[in-house]
């Protein structure tokens, strides 16, 4: 899945570990703050090695939620490229710098396995709802396994290697980030390969990987109008029955 990381960033718990002195907000998609207005989607690409491994397993691939998937594969019938693009729901900032701290994404891909001799006896494997952490370079995420894992959530699942590409919003306009190098977290592994039920050869072939792909988000902010207080309305409502008043008492003389 692919993030961009520029604007949009989700998840308070990723406020900031290093960043304490920095306040923050988090904000969700679609609303406004500080006269903008946030949306877009993340896509995750699975890496070539990581391909390999699903082929070494005779793994599928689907969208889970609002995620969608692109899944090609060549004349051989070996994964080509595997994506999923999930739509950011909130985005975590510095207030003073308007450097992106997070993102959050809905939705995520499923991967089930078949049983296979020496490779897996089965099982299926759901990565989706990512909360990414900028300051930290990790990546969270609900993980739904099969084979006892059951629902994980707010799971360390990967580190991020790189970040390059816009890393702060200050004003409207699209706003592209790339998370590269992601690299499993031991506790990740072993819930992949328990979820799947990966034996000896669906092990090898999944620890071979070290490199799962990259994150890549595109945000647009948009100018929106300010929308006055309650207590600003209250004192327009004021102001016009004043007016009103005065314009009766002069009809009256």
């Amino acid at each position: 899945m692919k993030f961009a990381l520029k604007t949009i960033v989700a998840a308070t718990a990723f406020a900031a570990a290093g960043m304490a002195s920095a306040a923050s907000v988090t904000v969700a998609a679609n609303t406004a703050y500080n006269g903008l207005s946030f949306s877009g989607s993340g896509s995750l690409s699975f890496s070539a090695d990581l391909m390999g491994a699903l082929d070494t397993g005779k793994v599928t691939v689907a969208n889970y939620g609002s995620a969608t998937t692109t899944v090609l594969k060549d004349s051989d019938g070996f994964y080509s490229q595997v994506s999923a693009s999930a739509p950011i729901t909130a985005l975590t900032i510095d207030t003073s710098s308007y450097a992106v701290l997070g993102a959050a994404t809905t939705g995520g891909a499923t991967q089930t396995a078949p049983v296979l001799k020496s490779v897996s006896s089965g099982g299926s494997l759901t990565v989706t709802d990512l909360n990414v952490d900028l300051a930290n370079k990790k990546v969270y995420a609900t993980i739904i396994g099969g084979n006892g894992v059951g629902t994980l959530n707010n799971f360390y699942l990967w580190d991020i290697g790189s970040i390059t590409g816009a890393t702060s919003v200050t004003g409207a306009g699209t706003f592209t980030t790339t998370l590269s190098g992601l690299s499993i977290t031991s506790a990740g592994f072993n819930t992949f390969v328990q979820s799947l039920g990966l034996l000896n050869l669906g092990k090898s072939a999944l620890s071979g990987v070290t490199d799962f792909g990259s994150i890549t988000s595109t945000i647009v902010a948009k100018n929106v109008a300010a929308v006055p207080e309650p207590s600003t309305y209250a004192l327009m409502g004021l102001g016009l029955a004043a007016m009103g008043m005065v314009a009766r008492r002069r009809q009256a003389k």
